[in-house]
């Protein structure tokens, strides 16, 4: 992929929207380096995409499903083809180590594989009706043109994890990918165009004005639905704008997962879990184990065995560990551990960052003695740092662990794989990983609780999001 790939068109697949003056820089986080410039959207660039999305709509909603299959199977191909430069864009702009921006796009292109297969198992219900005169039928019918709203951690997947259910049910979509990484987004749509995805049903829009094109999603009439990953506040601010027109909403919002170790659980395991629950993606992921629990008679070890593996992290554009994705970043974990340490806490081990001052990066860091009501604790994180807590009482475990309004993600590890499904269901979280550091799966539902959010992405759940439920009565004598 060379650099004419890295600029962008303002939208993809449809016609062209008015012209766009002003750009934005995307900047390598691991230098701190502009590596290109895209076009900054703003409401006549968010309407022009609808005007596209509402052109298509229609056609697109009567495409057999076994069309729209195939085409979301050949997308699925081509980001295989293209998986090498794909990472290396990834790597450009969100700082991901390359180990982990290759993983991603292979996960990001299953959704568009999952989805073509889910494309043609649409059900419903026939039957009939028990006060006689009457069948129903019951089908599903696309929701109608959804505004998709990404976030900059995951910039192949979390559009494809959309886009993927989007198209399968027969809408057409808007997408506003992050300001700090969005030459995936513009990437992924082009491989969709080759696919043979039709002009205008899914349209892009890179801004630095992620409200006002999203505000005017929301109040065009024609939008139906709005799908958003992100943080909770800003998720709470769409969800009362979506009320005023009653928009149906799915949001995928903050977490704040425990990671919680038993007496009896085989600490090497742990520990592997640990390290990819907490510091893939260099923690900042949304799933991120965010506080440890492990019990008190074995927390020594494991905080050994941990601060062992953490001090031999690479970190480095090229490393294990890549460059937070902004320098605000870096101030807003540096606060969250220096708060920690104030409060009592200690360093138990921390790696190595390159010394030539360049980039956003972090050392990943392992503390101990961490205070049950710390900011560390009860804030996301988003960064690699790993904070331990003991416990030795699991009725106050649950207590501790469930305090928190999130509840997106959880990890138990236990010897007694009884235990640990017992612990799993009693801990407020969408998703529990049972001895194991990854949740992720596009065959799974993703999603959360509390204030983590509403609905989820992925499964057959996935494409419902993206649909609604029509009856039909149909008269029938009884005679």
């Amino acid at each position: 992929m060379d650099d004419r790939s890295h600029d962008g068109d303002m939208t993809t697949t449809q016609a062209t929207p008015p012209h766009v003056t002003s750009e934005f820089s995307v900047v390598d986080p691991s230098t701190g380096e502009t590596i290109a410039t895209v076009p900054d959207g703003g409401p006549a660039e968010a309407t022009a995409a609808v005007d596209s999305a509402s052109t298509a709509a229609r056609a697109w909603a009567r495409t057999p499903a076994r069309t729209r299959s195939e085409l979301l199977h050949r997308a699925f191909e081509l980001m295989l083809r293209d998986r090498e430069e794909l990472a290396a864009l990834i790597t450009k702009e969100n700082g991901k180590s390359p180990a982990d921006a290759r993983a991603e796009v292979t996960y990001a292109a299953e959704f568009f594989r999952w989805y073509g297969e889910e494309a043609v198992r649409t059900d419903g219900a026939y039957g009939p009706s028990p006060a006689g005169g009457a069948r129903t039928v019951v089908t599903r019918r696309p929701v109608g043109i959804a505004a998709l709203v990404t976030p900059w951690n995951f910039p192949a997947a979390m559009p494809t994890r959309k886009i993927g259910p989007a198209l399968a049910a027969g809408c057409t979509v808007v997408l506003k990918p992050a300001a700090e990484t969005p030459l995936t987004a513009l990437a992924i749509a082009r491989l969709l165009t080759e696919a043979g995805v039709p002009d205008g049903v899914v349209n892009l829009v890179t801004t630095t004005d992620a409200s006002a094109v999203v505000t005017t999603w929301l109040e065009d009439p024609r939008v139906r639905k709005i799908s958003f990953t992100g943080s909770t506040g800003v998720g709470q601010i769409l969800l009362r704008q979506a009320a005023d027109r009653v928009v149906n909403a799915s949001m995928e919002l903050g977490g704040n997962a425990p990671f919680v170790v038993t007496a009896d659980a085989d600490l090497d395991a742990a520990v592997d879990g640990a390290m990819i629950a907490k510091f893939r993606g260099g923690g900042q992921v949304c799933t991120a184990a965010n506080r440890f629990y492990v019990h008190a008679t074995i927390a020594e070890d494991f905080l050994a065995r941990l601060g062992k593996r953490v001090e031999a992290l690479r970190v480095g554009a090229s490393g294990e560990i890549g460059p937070l994705i902004s320098a605000k970043a870096v101030s807003g974990v540096t606060k969250l551990v220096e708060s920690a340490l104030a409060a009592g806490a200690r360093v138990v081990a921390r790696a190595e960052i390159p010394s030539d001052g360049k980039g956003y990066f972090f050392a990943p860091v392992v503390l101990a003695d961490v205070p049950a009501d710390a900011d560390i604790v009860r804030e996301e994180i988003f960064g690699p740092v790993a904070p331990v807590l003991t416990w030795r009482d699991e009725d106050e475990l649950l207590e501790l662990v469930n305090a928190s309004e999130m509840g997106l993600a959880a990890y138990v590890y236990a010897g007694n794989l009884q235990d640990a499904l017992r612990l799993g269901e009693a801990i407020d979280a969408g998703m529990v990983g049972i001895n194991r550091g990854l949740l992720s799966d596009p065959s799974a539902p993703f999603g959360g609780l509390k204030q983590s959010g509403l609905g989820r992405e992925g499964a057959r759940e996935g494409l419902h999001e993206f649909t609604e439920i029509q009856y039909l009565s149909v008269d029938w004598p009884t005679a």
